[in-house]
């Protein structure tokens, strides 16, 4: 618990250390919807977040799942040399990245960067991925609890909860109410001032009006559609289908083998999600505000708007898709977004179009991960029978228990694609107080987090039972 504690004070402080040599004031924020899964802070020392080690990893298990590397990870040897792998391939995107963030114009015009600050900014980018990785390094390695990417994602999804809840900064904007953004703070600012009168309307403001702000605030209903669906997502994550066993060797003992109802868990959401914030990255770099300088010809221009079209909110340093099909992949905040409807006014239009699409590759991005991720029936089969164990009824026999399981997977497959999917809508579209992806990623975290500490703890009273557990 120490371990853990002190590897997350390490992470927050780096998260508060802004980055030297750059303006954020003149850069726009290209990476902006990508922030809640790679847990980075926008021009701080944590700037790349777990991205590196994400990536790294995705694709050394996609290169294991798809057969193209040979090894055993069973074998110590083997094991050793797939991590050592992956930090190294880590290191190598990371390097890479922060070109990309240089070169891009993250950090505003690189012509307009001067040689030594590219340098610093590279150097102070680059020590600072190595030391995110070595603080995960620490975590997997047995000193902390659970994995540094866990606690990274968790840690900024409880954050940003926690400010929507109690910040005491005043929302900006036109169409704001001139309260705290913290909606807590919002409604104690209403009781203790009754006279207190809306910014944009001089209308008396009361409790009623915190359900649903404007301005994208935090409302009272993000804070309840947080609160429902965490509770709903914990109801998912411990629903299980169990398949009774039995040892072939010794008769008498019997076992189960259960499958979650979530039984990729929120891998198909993290995906979709990353897929859309390519596209959205691409999207704006291509379509953006600065392609009209680029760009003069009218033709070219109707198919920059076919893309996207992209407005920068007051106040923020990112930009919002207003129309073309990058609008369409990108989820109504708030409910007053949805009934807004599509860039001509039909209401639900927008709402309904993005879901299709997301329940789409959701389903299918979570049958991809379950066919290269070792978790196909053939997989489980094989594993059920190196266990020395078989289903209760059935002969012994790797073809009969992956026909039996075959009437399971793709079924738990298809329903976690389309439950994740419904829950990360909903909370985006009645203006959690998190993304929705962010808040299933935190009720995932937090229940392996629980799971941990109970073996750890069952470790403690019966030292036997270390090997059983997983632990040793």
């Amino acid at each position: 618990m120490i371990w853990t504690f002190v590897v997350l004070i390490i992470f927050l402080v780096m998260s508060s250390i802004p980055l030297y040599g750059i303006n954020l004031e003149e850069s726009t924020d290209y990476f902006y919807w990508l922030r809640v899964i790679l847990a980075s802070q926008r021009g701080t020392l944590t700037e790349l977040g777990i991205g590196p080690i994400v990536t790294a990893g995705l694709i050394m298990q996609l290169l294991q799942g798809a057969k193209l590397i040979e090894m055993n990870m069973n074998d110590p040897h083997d094991r050793s040399l797939f991590t050592g792998s992956q930090k190294v391939m880590a290191i190598f995107l990371t390097t890479f990245q922060i070109l990309a963030y240089i070169y891009g114009g993250a950090f505003g015009a690189p012509e307009q960067i001067a040689a030594a600050d590219k340098l610093l900014i590279f150097l102070q980018l680059f020590f600072s991925g190595i030391i995110i990785i070595l603080l995960d390094e620490i975590l997997q390695k047995g000193w902390g609890l659970g994995s540094g990417i866990s606690l990274f994602i968790a840690a900024g999804v409880a954050g940003q909860i926690f400010w929507n809840s109690f910040s005491n900064v005043p929302i900006q904007g036109a169409e704001s109410d001139g309260l705290s953004r913290g909606v807590i703070i919002a409604f104690f600012q209403v009781v203790f001032n009754p006279e207190i009168t809306h910014a944009g309307t001089g209308k008396v403001m009361t409790v009623w009006d915190l359900f649903i702000r404007d301005a994208g605030a935090p409302d009272f209903l993000g804070l309840i559609t947080t609160i429902f669906i965490f509770l709903v997502a914990i109801y998912f994550e411990t629903m299980r289908v169990e398949i009774p066993l039995q040892y072939t060797q010794y008769r008498g003992f019997k076992g189960k083998y259960p499958m979650k109802l979530l039984y990729v868990s929120n891998i198909p959401v993290i995906l979709a999600q990353a897929l859309y914030a390519n596209f959205l990255f691409f999207g704006q770099i291509i379509a953006g505000p600065t392609a009209s300088t680029r760009i003069n010809h009218p033709e070219w221009k109707a198919w920059l708007d076919i893309i996207g079209t992209f407005e920068q909110t007051e106040g923020t340093s990112y930009l919002k898709p207003t129309g073309g099909i990058i609008y369409y992949l990108t989820p109504p905040q708030g409910l007053s977004s949805l009934i807004k409807g599509d860039v001509e006014g039909n209401p639900w239009v927008h709402g309904i179009i993005y879901l299709i699409i997301f329940l789409f590759l959701c389903i299918k991005l979570g049958q991809v991960w379950v066919e290269v991720s070792g978790l196909g029936p053939a997989e489980i089969a094989g594993q059920i029978v190196d266990s020395k164990m078989q289903i209760k009824g059935f002969r012994k026999s790797d073809a009969v228990i992956e026909k039996i399981l075959e009437q399971y997977i793709p079924t738990l497959t298809i329903l976690c694609g389309g439950i994740i999917a419904l829950l990360s809508f909903g909370a985006d579209f009645l203006g959690a107080l998190s993304s929705g992806t962010g808040l299933l990623l935190m009720v995932g975290i937090i229940q392996n987090y629980a799971e941990t500490i109970s073996k750890e703890a069952a470790a403690e009273q019966y030292p036997a039972m270390r090997a059983m557990l997983g632990i040793d």
